[in-house]
């Protein structure tokens, strides 16, 4: 019973372990340039084709919802005029990012974590270890930054989409004035907002890259193994990822003073 109770922490801690390893391992060959850029490159392309379109349809409705729900509750208030700048605290701080790292987790790492396991049950990764092609370096690095490089460019489009989804339900549908809704913009948004937002991009972006990648290397058990690997890369992602941002979010608001 003792054993039974004591495995399963020490096989968690051991995988982040490996994981975390495998990640510094994939940051140590950055330099090499020469080695991931073709790659990088390759997988900048792919990640923002198969996440751009979905991405933009998910945000749109999702500030829709938002613009909804804080269009009724400030005109209970009779506070309409501060609809803008609610919208833009909602989507540039907490929805942008979020919605960003779950589509590049949910299309661009299970993709990442299917090429890799693939590669791992056909012995492709133990074939480039026997040719002294190091695979962190060739397969891991390029992902890990292309995933990051291309979530700072989502977030921004998932910002837009989102406030003019908002504006469509905001101006069209609740008749909040447009002026009024662009006016709030600059109430309570600063510029640490802004950074906030790609800083939580980023990272987010090297979260999903760092699990996908982990889960294909270390996948087993044939087809069948890497089909789970992806499943689970998806659900680990999505934990990291929110428990990240609260973190992230604690620490902005103790150290950035807010604007009233």
């Amino acid at each position: 019973m003792a054993n039974a109770l004591t495995a399963k922490p020490a096989f968690v801690v051991r995988e982040t372990g490996n994981m975390f390893a495998v990640t510094l391992d994939g940051v140590r060959d950055i330099p090499k340039i020469r080695v991931w850029w073709q790659e990088y490159l390759r997988q900048c392309w792919f990640i923002s084709k198969v996440t751009a379109i979905p991405v933009m349809l998910i945000s749109i409705p999702f500030g829709a919802v938002i613009a909804l729900h804080v269009g009724s509750f400030s005109r209970q208030l009779g506070a309409e005029s501060a609809t803008g700048a609610a919208m833009v605290l909602a989507i540039v701080r907490e929805a942008a990012p979020v919605a960003t790292a779950l589509l590049i987790a949910g299309a661009g790492g299970s993709a990442m974590t299917a090429d890799i396991g693939s590669r791992k049950i056909r012995d492709e990764i133990a074939a480039m270890e026997v040719m002294a092609v190091n695979p962190i370096g060739r397969l891991v690095t390029p992902r890990l930054l292309a995933a990051s490089t291309v979530a700072l460019f989502l977030v921004s489009l998932v910002s837009v989409a989102g406030l003019a989804g908002g504006y469509v339900f905001n101006v069209l549908v609740q008749h909040v004035t447009a002026g009024a809704y662009f006016s709030g913009f600059t109430q309570l948004v600063q510029l640490p907002d802004l950074w906030s937002s790609l800083a939580k991009a980023w990272v987010f972006g090297f979260i999903a890259a760092m699990v996908s990648c982990y889960k294909g290397l270390y996948c087993k058990g044939g087809p069948k193994g890497v089909g789970d690997a992806v499943n689970q890369g998806v659900v680990i992602t999505f934990i990291f990822i929110f428990f990240v941002n609260f973190i992230m979010t604690s620490l902005y608001f103790a150290l950035v003073p807010q604007k009233f």
